[in-house]
């Protein structure tokens, strides 16, 4: 028969939720108040989901820990497999030196500040967020328009609130491939499926903010009259960076979202100055604006077409390889020898975690009747976007002229830079298998359903305080994304939208996340700064959540149709 889930182990609802919430009251309180590091609050939060499992909820000890040593595997696949090549990636482009190509190409783009500011932190920062994030956005872009002449904390800021619409689709879209792989059994759809429907969905949330941040940009470096006299530039950035955000992410693929809609932003707006250019070139205080010098190809922005392509190189092969490998997915009946996403799926290996597969059940009101709830797991050893960026860095780093020496080292400096971040992932899955199994995500659901018709925008809240704290996408989905997809469940919202939301609402917790706080103050060697920095960011963050919330909201009642089905 199975162990059957109790979903009030404590008697009453409110508070069997709150003893079930020990686990992430522990983590925040750790990370948030105590200020200990990301992977001893997860060890500590790990430690307090099993005793909650084991003694509040009396899961057999089999099954508490089998639980967690499934989060751990999906952990090191399906989230640090992913986010390690990613990075590895981005440390080829800079081992290899081209990454000061692209840095030269973007540093001669216009001498006005504004504009350097859309396509340095809006534009470069989207496309580091989509390959690497982690960030590497924050650190990369700030110190770059520091180097500019940008007044550094500005510059922190400014990188800062660009590297929000991008994030839920950072690191190659992991985000959302963890919380559909997460909340795929819940949902009773299959892992692809899943992210899938949770990357359409978000993909129809984040570009209504893509339309609003270059404006909101400027309008915060230079006031509101300066952006209007930069609106073609400002509405060509967002619009071209939005259609292809939805594009990519109901035609494509989550991994390739950021990449793809970074590049066409930046290449509009490239495309735009060629015709184009303010009356005055403005700069800060102490700068005189002038009028801007307008030589055969309209400005500094003129690059000669063969260095840009040169500085490109490595994402253009990262987008062939991504593009190839979904390509079965993106075209439908292709024949068999060129369906190459169905070639790299034969190696595929799933399996049914032993010990714990169909041994817990769920019940009613999460489920009908008395369910089973499946433990199945699935190696994409092929197919993996972690598998083929690592592919895509050895071709790139080859084409950049790296010897396999070189190849090597820089792989065992991305695994030394990423052993901390890798063990807290770890750590904050295994939170979350525990969670999941013992039954405490679904008291939580059931106690966040109270909530009733107003959950949609107090779940965009959720998914900003994951991000806070952890700093991370990624784990917030680990965390709250089976809790919100359980609690729509019982309100008759869509999960996917729920689950959406609280990738969507999270991404607004990235720029005053302490952790991203002291990233960018580093990076311009103003460690101390942090407090500034989260007054600058700390009203914007809560504003911009509210809005991802209305938008749900709406999108939960008379925007239904915009819920993909």
């Amino acid at each position: 028969m199975g162990w059957i889930q109790d979903y009030q182990p404590a008697g009453g609802l409110w508070l069997s939720a709150l003893l079930a919430a020990l686990p992430i009251i522990v983590l925040l309180v750790s990370l948030g108040v105590l200020k200990r590091s990301a992977h001893l609050s997860a060890g500590l939060a790990l430690v307090t989901a099993l005793a909650v499992a084991l003694f509040l909820y009396r899961m057999p000890v089999g099954l508490a820990f089998d639980s967690a040593a499934m989060g751990v595997v999906f952990g090191v696949w399906s989230v640090a497999w992913i986010a390690f090549n990613a990075v590895y990636f981005h440390n080829m482009t800079v081992a290899t030196g081209r990454f000061d190509n692209i840095k030269t190409v973007l540093a001669g783009f216009s001498e006005d500040r504004r504009l350097q500011a859309l396509l340095i932190a809006f534009g470069f920062g989207a496309l580091l967020e989509g390959v690497a994030g982690g960030g590497s956005p924050i650190a990369i872009t700030a110190a770059m328009m520091a180097a500019l002449g940008f007044p550094p904390v500005k510059a922190v800021v400014l990188a800062l609130l660009a590297n929000t619409a991008p994030v839920a689709f950072g690191g190659l879209g992991n985000p959302l491939i963890v919380l559909g792989r997460i909340t795929a059994p819940i949902v009773g759809l299959k892992p692809d499926h899943a992210t899938d429907l949770f990357t359409a969905m978000v993909g129809r949330q984040v570009p209504i903010l893509a339309l609003i941040i270059p404006a909101f940009l400027i309008v915060v470096l230079a006031g509101w009259k300066r952006m209007v006299e930069v609106w073609p530039a400002v509405l060509t950035a967002g619009l071209a960076f939005a259609a292809m955000q939805f594009v990519a992410s109901n035609y494509i693929s989550p991994s390739l979202v950021d990449v793809m809609a970074a590049l066409t932003g930046m290449a509009a707006l490239w495309v735009l100055t060629r015709f184009w250019q303010p009356k005055t070139v403005w700069r800060f205080d102490g700068e005189e604006p002038t009028a801007p010098k307008v030589p055969e190809s309209v400005g500094a922005a003129a690059k000669p077409a063969h260095g840009a392509l040169y500085a490109w190189t490595p994402y253009v092969i990262l987008i062939i390889a991504i593009f190839a490998s979904r390509i079965g997915s993106i075209f439908t009946h292709l024949p068999t020898w060129l369906d190459l996403s169905k070639l790299l799926h034969k190696a595929d290996w799933i399996f049914a975690w032993p010990g714990l597969n169909k041994e817990v059940i769920q019940h009613a009101p999460i489920t009908a009747k008395n369910t089973p709830y499946a433990a199945s797991f699935t190696f994409d050893f092929l197919f993996s976007p972690g598998t083929i960026a690592l592919i895509a860095a050895i071709i790139a780093g080859l084409v950049m002229g790296a010897t396999p020496g070189k190849l090597l080292a820089t792989y065992r400096k991305t695994m030394y830079q990423m052993r901390w971040a890798a063990f807290t992932i770890f750590m904050i899955l295994a939170i979350a298998f525990v969670m999941n199994y013992s039954g405490a995500t679904q008291t939580l659901g059931l106690a966040l359903a109270t909530t009733g018709a107003v959950f949609p925008l107090f779940s965009a809240y959720i998914g900003w305080l994951g991000v806070f704290l952890t700093g991370s996408d990624a784990s917030t989905n680990s965390l709250f994304g089976p809790m919100q997809v359980i609690s729509a469940q019982q309100l008759h919202i869509s999960p996917i939208l729920a689950g959406a939301t609280n990738t969507s609402g999270g991404v607004m917790g990235k720029m005053i996340s302490p952790q991203n706080l002291s990233i960018g103050a580093t990076a311009i060697g103003q460690s101390g700064k942090e407090g500034s920095l989260l007054r600058q960011t700390f009203l914007w963050s809560l504003a911009l959540t509210g809005v991802v919330g209305i938008i749900s909201l709406l999108q939960s009642t008379i925007l239904s149709f915009m819920v993909p089905q």
